[in-house]
């Protein structure tokens, strides 16, 4: 008897180990996904965004050599778009809210000239609501500043590296206008952050320095490991291991939709990273990955045949 004990404790042991590498191996996506309505002279659509719509897509058209997983949380009459993510493949726990994201984007003949507007608000995510998801990366695809608490964050760090992409942080809401804000809780979050994406408008505005180099240091001062800055198309620039990666920007063919490049560039370094590669490499990768994203409408839909094209190795 004692030996069927020990052989079942060992295997116990076995599952349990093999349960932690599938934890260490996987990236999980927490965020909400929005209803957006997008006006502009010619006409008014009605579409899904956000965030982790973006970088889930992303994440889903690259091989499976990472696990990935979505959360997410939106009034259940609204979950459509998440039936079809769930139908692409994509692995989606759907917490019940009250209110789905409800953004509306109007631009008016130059298309850099935007008003938005926020309808409609989700619940924040919960330590109670997260505590029975595991990951080795939780990437926090803020919204608005108040979509995860620093508990919440201090909470995940203490069980994976946390990312964040900090464009939600920088949004204040007035009445239902939407405005760029300082994030006023930035140090107490930054340093429970591993990872962190911003381009340079947000760099500026979270550390006050527009110098690419020192803002760099000054996030990494705060507490954040790996810091990525987008620079449009001037490439990006990393901070990791105490040294600058200069990443280039690959040409695309043709600009078709901006919308989403930031966070696909977060899947596609997170995803190389967590497969040991270099911050170069990975940063490289990222790039060509928006590269590819930026012409077409729509989430990143390309292959890592066309990943590699773009990187010149195929």
């Amino acid at each position: 008897m004692n030996q069927a004990t020990n052989q079942g404790e060992n295997n116990k042991d076995r599952i349990s180990q093999q349960d932690e590498q599938t934890k260490a191996d996987t990236i999980c996506c927490i965020g909400h996904i929005t209803k957006d309505k997008i006006i502009t002279p010619e006409n008014t659509v009605y579409m899904a965004g956000g965030t982790s719509f973006y970088f889930s897509y992303a994440m889903n058209r690259l091989p499976k050599k990472v696990r990935f997983s979505l959360v997410t949380a939106m009034n259940l009459k609204d979950a459509e778009p998440v039936e079809k993510m769930r139908q692409a493949g994509i692995d989606v726990t759907l917490f019940p809210s009250h209110d789905t994201v409800f953004f509306e984007n109007i631009y008016g003949a130059n298309p850099n000239d935007r008003r938005q507007r926020l309808l409609a608000k989700a619940d924040p995510f919960s330590i109670d609501e997260l505590k029975d998801i595991h990951a080795g990366v939780y990437h926090l695809g803020s919204l608005l500043h108040d979509d995860f608490p620093i508990q919440l964050v201090q909470y995940l760090a203490q069980r994976g590296r946390v990312s964040i992409d900090a464009q939600g942080y920088l949004r204040e809401v007035r009445g239902e206008d939407v405005y760029p804000t300082d994030w006023k809780e930035k140090k107490e979050v930054l340093q429970y952050t591993y990872y962190l994406k911003v381009n340079e408008t947000e760099m500026v505005t979270i550390s006050g320095k527009k110098d690419t180099r020192e803002a760099a240091l000054e996030l990494h001062r705060w507490g954040v490991e790996e810091v990525c800055i987008t620079l449009g198309s001037l490439g990006s620039i990393i901070y990791a291991d105490g040294q600058f990666y200069e990443i280039p920007a690959y040409p695309p063919k043709r600009v078709v939709d901006t919308t989403g490049c930031g966070d696909t560039y977060s899947a596609g370094y997170l995803y190389c990273r967590m497969q040991g590669l270099s911050p170069l490499e990975a940063g490289k990768y990222a790039a060509a990955m928006c590269t590819l994203k930026l012409e077409h409408n729509g989430p990143f839909n390309g292959t890592e045949e066309d990943i590699l094209k773009v990187l010149g190795r195929i």
